[in-house]
């Protein structure tokens, strides 16, 4: 089956879940979402892949996050701030078949494999 990796390779979580993966066997297809940022379809799919809503996929401490306040605003909304600026988005996301896994901590995608 296709695995697909959402990756920062500038992340050490991510570079190390890419590692994880390929001592599994798996290579996946890498998307490097900063480069070839997420639509909102895009997000709305994996935020159900992922079961979880769009603030738990915030990357609060980042500081293109600062003033970003997910109790105010709507699911759209925030998925849109997303759209926008993808370096706010929680990585690395690991998706196979219909199942998607954070990769924090990396051993957490090899539920999905």
């Amino acid at each position: 089956m296709a695995v697909t990796m959402y990756h920062n390779p500038r992340c050490n979580r991510s570079r190390r879940t890419l590692a994880l993966l390929r001592e599994q066997g798996v290579e996946p297809e890498i998307v490097e979402y900063l480069k070839t940022p997420y639509t909102a379809a895009q997000l709305k799919q994996l935020l159900g892949q992922l079961k979880m809503p769009a603030n738990s996929l915030l990357r609060k401490k980042e500081a293109a996050a600062a003033g970003i306040d997910p109790s105010k605003l709507s699911e759209d909304q925030l998925i849109a701030a997303m759209v926008k600026n993808p370096i706010i988005v929680e990585r690395p996301i690991v998706v196979s078949g219909n199942k998607a896994a954070l990769g924090r901590p990396p051993e957490a995608v090899l539920s999905v494999l």
